[in-house]
């Protein structure tokens, strides 16, 4: 099967205003989310109301294949990351962190085929194009990627069969 959507149309919106977009699924082969939550550290159960409403909209219109931006650090990457790592995410990023975790379950258990990625720290820096990918990456430190190079990388992975029921860490 051609994974390769036949469109590609973006839709943003503010997380208030978010459930009301996964109408856009109608008439797409898949769904590409990277919300998030900007400068917050509250989740406000964000994804959790998002997984459940982009699940029912692919039921809804027919849209199998859905790759889903997480963090790393989150479920069982958790156990990978470093000792600085995990104090970050036990804290700062506890609530937001919660959420995902139940999000991704969803996710996995929905049926459809998907992607759950798992970037490290994100920055605005500009695509560099040689980023690392796997099942389980080591972590030393404090490893970023771009925003660039992990939408490329979720490009890619829509196109492709790949990652399906997969769900890969990607850093720099």
């Amino acid at each position: 099967m051609n994974w390769a959507p036949r469109r590609i149309r973006p839709t943003s919106s503010a997380p208030a205003e978010v459930l009301d977009r996964w109408a856009a699924a109608a008439g797409h082969d898949a769904i590409v989310s990277s919300l998030g939550r900007g400068n917050s550290v509250r989740a406000d159960g964000l994804f959790t109301r998002a997984s459940a409403a982009v699940i029912g909209a692919a039921n809804e219109a027919g849209v199998s294949r859905l790759v889903w931006l997480s963090s790393f650090g989150v479920g069982e990457t958790f156990d990978w990351s470093s000792a600085a790592q995990k104090t970050i995410y036990r804290t700062l990023l506890r609530s937001i962190y919660a959420d995902k975790e139940i999000a991704d379950d969803r996710i996995r258990s929905s049926g459809l085929d998907w992607t759950v990625v798992y970037p490290t720290r994100l920055t605005h820096g500009p695509a560099k194009g040689t980023y690392s990918t796997g099942d389980r990456l080591p972590m030393k430190g404090s490893p970023a990627i771009s925003r660039a190079d992990v939408a490329a990388f979720m490009h890619q992975a829509v196109h492709g069969s790949e990652w399906i029921h997969r769900s890969p860490v990607i850093t720099d």
